[in-house]
């Protein structure tokens, strides 16, 4: 790519540049690896692991997870081919569909919620280092909560400690992290073998609670319930990858080709995601026969475990939510808030803002304070997100032909700068489209407040990010038609 893009600093810094072909080093590999870090987490675990509490057989939980990440794949590589055809990331795709200016809605709204994860992942590792020093000194660490914070001072440090240790791939880039993905997956396919292994030996008879029927059959607790409980699931489950769903260009932008891309994506999120399902299923029965309840947090499991397979196995964990929190909650909204202003933040200052983000925002405060906070949250911001996958697609597919010109998305007197730097048909299609999800949305966080929402928005809810996608993708492809030909341009790629 011989253009020069660096003319206007408010759309243009070297972060957010096209990337060379000098930097588009991941195979195949590199980002099966990176799908199967990010897929071994804690939440996705422990998500996967409460479809039984919700009554579900095993079997049915493992389809489910599976169905959802297939699902979720499409407009990963729909999305995806963009970054790899033209090297731009997420918040520069964007300004397409949205405009130059109005591409900054898409971008914070992704970096808002990313925040979000990146403080609760943060304070999920100080725990495990909390219960991880608490063993090495036989007792739990304790001591008296600090006013307005809520926490003790050991739970502080360790909190801090862990950011830290995430500080330090913030400093160095993103080819750390990608190696950090490419050597931690093996090991963490591993330890889910391991885990499996000493489950297996402790418990014994693990097969027998798997054949158990779920609790939808007849004469079950939720007879005839099971759709009522299926929908709400799977529309988690696909919330659970919404935000990579979007911002997988700024992956994608470092593939070597189409191919691997696609086959690096396809083999690295559904079925590693199916199997940690099915792993999740498993220990939590084990866990049932070994302590007479079933234990859907890893980190609770593992230290109950003696000798040193209780500090090989947090240690693990740690690294698992380092490697996670990396890859799917900083270098999206690290671009993000690059494209905000981009002369003044780099992506490395967009980092320093996401981690100090995950500070302020006191994450500990967050889950202590809202009921069912992950899983509401989960399909609160799909009704968000869904709509601007909508759009894009839409956008890139049926509007332009999978036909961009590069520079223009960096000027702002350019084919994509529409009226003022906004699309509005793209703001009308994203409104409309997150409307019919707002009833619901409230009764579900804030049931006190809003008890009578009707039956008919609690329904559209259930299918927020389905919902969120058709509505916007039909208006905008509505609103755009007939303008379709005026904004097709050459690729200058």
């Amino acid at each position: 790519m011989n253009h020069d893009y660096s003319g206007n600093t408010q759309l243009w810094n070297e972060d957010l540049a096209p990337t060379t072909a000098a930097q588009r080093t991941w195979r195949w590999y590199h980002f099966a690896a990176l799908w199967v870090g990010m897929v071994m987490c804690i939440p996705a675990y422990t998500l996967s692991a409460s479809l039984i509490d919700s009554g579900m057989s095993g079997y049915q939980a493992v389809v489910t997870v599976f169905l959802a990440n297939a699902i979720v794949l499409l407009p990963m590589l729909l999305i995806g081919h963009a970054g790899t055809k033209y090297g731009i990331p997420y918040a520069v795709l964007a300004r397409a569909s949205f405009g130059t200016g109005g591409a900054k809605l898409p971008a914070l709204m992704r970096a808002i919620v990313a925040c979000g994860w990146y403080g609760i992942q943060t304070w999920f590792g100080g725990q495990m280092i909390y219960t991880l020093m608490g063993v090495l000194v036989g007792h739990e660490l304790g001591g008296d909560k600090i006013a307005g914070l809520g926490i003790n001072f050991s739970q502080l440090l360790c909190f801090l400690a862990f950011w830290a240790i995430q500080f330090y791939y913030i400093l160095h880039g993103m080819e750390s992290i990608r190696k950090l993905e490419t050597y931690t997956a093996p090991l963490k396919i591993l330890i889910c073998f391991v885990l499996l292994y000493w489950v297996h030996s402790k418990a014994g008879g693990v097969s027998s609670l798997l054949d158990q029927p779920s609790q939808f059959g007849e004469g079950g607790k939720k007879a005839g319930q099971f759709w009522v409980v299926f929908w709400p699931s799977l529309t988690a489950m696909v919330g659970f990858w919404a935000t990579l769903a979007l911002n997988i260009p700024d992956f994608t932008r470092f593939a070597k080709t189409q191919r691997d891309q696609i086959i690096g994506q396809s083999v690295g999120l559904p079925v590693p995601m199916g199997l940690l399902a099915m792993l999740a299923v498993i220990v939590t029965a084990g866990s049932v026969v070994m302590y007479g309840k079933a234990i859907w947090d890893p980190v609770d499991l593992a230290s109950r475990m003696t000798g040193a397979a209780v500090l090989i196995a947090l240690i693990i964990l740690m690294i698992d939510t380092v490697s996670v929190n990396l890859a799917a909650n900083l270098v999206g909204p690290a671009y993000d808030f690059s494209a905000l202003a981009p002369k003044q933040i780099s992506y490395k200052m967009g980092g320093y803002i996401t981690a100090s983000i995950a500070i302020v925002m006191m994450p500990w405060k967050v889950l202590e304070s809202t009921q069912g906070y992950i899983f509401t949250w989960l399909i609160g911001y799909s009704a968000l997100l869904g709509p601007i996958a909508g759009i894009l697609i839409v956008d890139y597919y049926f509007v332009r032909k999978t036909r961009l010109d590069v520079g223009q998305l960096y000027r702002d007197d350019g084919v994509y700068s529409y009226r003022g730097g906004w699309n509005m048909a793209a703001l009308i299609a994203f409104v409309i489209a997150v409307l019919p999800n707002i009833p619901g949305f409230l009764n579900a966080a804030f049931p006190a407040s809003f008890p009578d929402v009707s039956a008919g928005f609690k329904t559209i809810y259930t299918y927020a990010w389905f919902v969120g996608v058709a509505i916007a993708a039909v208006v905008y492809g509505v609103m755009m038609k007939g303008k379709a030909g005026a904004l097709v341009q050459p690729s200058g790629a």
